[in-house]
């Protein structure tokens, strides 16, 4: 993250601060999180290349003022989707995601690819990120399909290729953040089209938050955060305006002091969000072979049901059959006798 982690950002939001919008990309590496950051920021400012591996390899906030004046924080996240991380990388970058937003985020960005199936992985991530954050967390979720230079290309709106194209599975998440869905094209150089996709981004975050009242997505984690940080910060204010009475090397001492609680504060939570992790990885691993378990028995009694028609059927031949034989034998009979 760089520099100082107790600076004035933590500090109670002014109204004019409060204009910002907080958005935090998540997906599966190589869905086009950072192209779909360079495209809001309007400018390169994360590192976005085609890699079958993560470009990107820890969070990142930038920040720009768009055409209409409207501030908008963007929060890069790599690896939340790769399962093969591990809890505990996951759980500190979730952590520094809190960090960089520290007053809360107002929109969670769900980015796809429709150069890219929707996996069981994406599902699963998904899931794992609703368990640790809580099912309100779909209230502020957003979907970007990136791609849609090849839609146009094939002249496909949108809502076609979800209809030709969506899975159960992904169907039920949109559902879940009730269609807000945005089509991006990341290699547009046309600057209208840019900026058409970003506002109707930015129309659905303001959605969003007025339908969650105003009030970006906080939890324990953020009010803990910001609490430790904020009482590291007076103190430090404090300590501030009584320098003239400390030599430099008790200032030096002192300041080191505050970072180390900081640093204690954040190792704390962290462990304590990949706890969370684990747990709600281990929940959710229960939950999908129950289902598992389940859809093999449905299986099963569905082809036992099967196998019961298939023999019914047979039966059903014979006596035809014999049937047949029995007609045909007495048509000959009869005939004989005349």
């Amino acid at each position: 993250m760089g520099g100082n982690s107790i600076d004035d950002d933590w500090e109670l939001t002014s109204s004019s601060s409060n204009e910002v919008r907080t958005v935090v990309l998540v997906g599966r590496t190589g869905n086009g999180k950072s192209a779909t950051g360079n495209s809001i920021i309007g400018r390169r400012v994360f590192l976005s290349r085609a890699s079958s591996s993560a470009v990107s390899t820890s969070c990142e906030l930038q920040t720009a003022e768009l055409d209409d004046g409207q501030r908008v924080n963007v929060i890069d996240t790599p690896g939340l989707f790769d399962l093969s991380s591990g809890s505990e990388f996951v759980g500190k970058e979730i952590v520094k995601c809190i960090d960089l937003a520290k007053d809360g985020i107002h929109a969670i960005v769900v980015v796809f690819s429709i150069r890219t199936r929707f996996t069981e992985e994406e599902e699963t991530a998904l899931r794992s990120l609703q368990r640790l954050f809580g099912s309100k967390i779909v209230d502020y979720m957003i979907v970007v399909f990136t791609g849609g230079d090849e839609l146009e290309e094939n002249n496909e709106s949108i809502e076609e290729y979800l209809g030709r194209e969506c899975p159960k599975a992904l169907k039920e998440i949109l559902v879940l953040c009730e269609n807000r869905v945005v089509l991006f094209d990341n290699k547009t150089k046309d600057e209208g089209k840019r900026s058409g996709q970003v506002q109707q981004l930015l129309s659905f975050v303001n959605i969003v938050l007025s339908r969650n009242g105003g009030r970006p997505y906080t939890d324990e984690l953020f009010t803990e955060l910001k609490k430790g940080a904020m009482n590291l910060h007076n103190q430090q204010r404090k300590f501030d305006s009584l320098k003239g009475h400390y030599s430099e090397g008790a200032i030096l001492e002192f300041e080191k002091q505050m970072q180390q609680k900081y640093n204690d504060q954040l190792k704390r939570i962290t462990e304590m969000v990949e706890s969370k992790l684990s747990e709600a990885t281990l929940r959710l691993k229960q939950q999908l072979d129950e289902e598992q378990a389940a859809r093999l028995k449905a299986e099963e009694k569905a082809m036992l049901a099967q196998m019961r028609s298939d023999e019914e059927i047979r039966k059903l031949r014979e006596h035809l059959e014999k049937a047949h034989e029995e007609l045909r034998q007495r048509a000959q009979s009869h005939c004989a006798i005349l």
